[in-house]
């Protein structure tokens, strides 16, 4: 029987939340002390805990079929993989950064200058879409100090809340790229284990959609239901069920996280009452 590998990072925030998509799913791994790699008890796959910037090159290689990693590490490495599913969590950004001091007025402000990164590749491309010249110095571990010590006029690297940049004495100046996590596959997978990553992505999306939708129910007059029937048209419509007092009728229906707000006061001015808003764990379309 074929066995899905499925690459993940080997420990941080995107490691958890990569083990807690796939408990969503359903996939039972091992608890405990983590080894190289392990295999889920009711579910066709193999985890393989790895570097994250080592991913994309073993997914190409076919040493393990997919991945979960940064799409900044893939856009990085440049291997030859497919995109196969954003996965909405560990979102960051990369950004350009220089002195506080400093006045900036653009992009432009990079010319003939020298940048300290992680990711040359995803910079060195940023600046020639740009036509802007600049020396890009590729370094490991704390990009932040390399101003202060003279080797760089400015950096390029994630940024998440900018705290370690201002104890830097820097300001974030340039957002280049917005970056989330991302399900990876190797270009030529067998049919066998295309069939099981078919089936971990049908899972995927049932929590995907859970996550962004909620479950609502509400009372309300009879003479109110066509109109709330347009504010909560549901997957397809609301259900709406007799109650034991007449004239009125409970409603049943599905909203998106996003509207949530919009739509309850909506629902209040059309005659809603007893509003009870519940998330939901799974949502097959």
């Amino acid at each position: 029987m074929s066995i899905l590998k499925i690459a993940i990072q080997k420990s941080g925030r995107l490691s958890e939340k990569s083990l807690q998509l796939l408990k969503e799913c359903g996939i039972h791994l091992p608890s405990g002390d983590r080894k190289l790699k392990t295999e889920a008890s009711n579910f066709p796959v193999e985890v393989l805990y790895l570097r994250d910037d080592d991913i994309p090159q073993y997914v190409e290689q076919g040493v393990v079929d997919v991945g979960i990693l940064g799409e900044n590490e893939v856009w990085e490495k440049g291997k030859n993989v497919v995109e196969v599913q954003k996965l909405g969590f560990a979102g960051c950004r990369l950004s350009l950064a220089i002195p506080k001091d400093e006045h900036y007025a653009g992009p432009e402000y990079f010319q003939h200058k020298r940048v300290a990164t992680s990711y040359p590749r995803i910079l060195s491309r940023f600046f020639e879409e740009r036509g802007i010249s600049a020396t890009v110095e590729e370094i490991g571990g704390s990009v932040e100090i390399a101003p202060g010590i003279g080797l760089a006029d400015g950096i390029f690297d994630i940024v998440s809340t900018g705290s370690t940049l201002l104890m830097n004495g820097l300001k974030e100046v340039e957002v280049v790229v917005r970056s989330q996590a991302v399900l990876i596959s190797h270009p030529e997978l067998s049919e066998d284990k295309r069939l099981i990553l078919n089936k971990l992505l049908f899972r995927v999306h049932a929590v995907q959609n859970a996550s962004a939708n909620k479950y609502i129910l509400l009372n309300a007059p009879n003479s109110a239901i066509p109109d709330i029937a347009r504010v909560l048209p549901g997957m397809k419509s609301p259900t709406v069920l007799p109650l034991v007092d007449e004239g009125w009728s409970s409603v049943h229906s599905v909203i998106p996280e996003e509207a949530f707000w919009e739509v309850i006061d909506e629902l209040k001015r059309l005659g809603a009452q007893g509003i009870l808003v519940i998330p939901i764990e799974k949502m097959v379309l």
